[in-house]
């Protein structure tokens, strides 16, 4: 296993449902996370739901809601998150300002209905070709993130592939840039 720090996005299309009972207008349960293959630039990523792989403690302490990932234009928090089956699973609850009210109409109706979550990794688990992954449960070749962290959860207006039924938030330059400084890094190393 290797050690690892970065920032990554990951979404899911319609992963929203509101929670019903009055009171709970401004309330939704999201799944914001699972361990569907993800195609990056070093080969499919899996996120670990196994015991102990998620740190929720962020979430559960200072979750914070956002609009396509801008930490600028919060709507929401983050009022519990968990881990259900393969599944991370937040309920959360929109703000009362204008524009957290039009996000969360969009979302009550429908129109917004993508999910995504942006996470650090602490340690990953490849898996070489043809190899079996330590719980038993992926086929190499793939890096599996066995410990991480999600920092926020968003709701997206334009996830990546949202036509196979779990969407990708798409990449930015920002997002792309540890990436690359992290392959620049491993290339000196294996020229020096």
């Amino acid at each position: 296993m290797k050690q690892a720090k970065n920032n990554n996005t990951r979404s899911l299309p319609g992963a929203i449902r509101a929670v019903e009972g009055e009171g709970n207008e401004r309330k939704f349960q999201i799944s914001f996370s699972s361990e569907e293959p993800y195609e990056r630039w070093f080969g499919p990523e899996i996120l670990s739901h196994d015991a102990g792989a998620v740190d929720l403690t962020r979430l559960n302490d200072i979750g914070v809601v956002l609009f396509n990932h801008d930490t600028d234009k919060v709507i929401g928090r983050v009022l519990r998150a968990w881990v259900e089956g393969e599944r991370g699973c937040a309920e959360i609850e929109f703000d009362e300002d204008e524009f957290s009210e039009m996000i969360r109409q969009k979302v009550a109706k429908g129109t917004l209905k993508g999910i995504s979550v942006r996470y650090s990794v602490g340690c990953w688990e490849e898996v070489k070709a043809g190899n079996t992954s330590s719980n038993g449960r992926h086929k190499g070749p793939c890096s599996i993130a066995v410990k991480w962290k999600p920092l926020e959860v968003s709701v997206v207006s334009v996830p990546a592939d949202a036509t196979v039924g779990v969407g990708r938030e798409l990449e930015t330059e920002e997002n792309n840039a540890s990436f690359w400084e992290m392959q620049v890094t491993v290339n000196r190393n294996y020229l020096a």
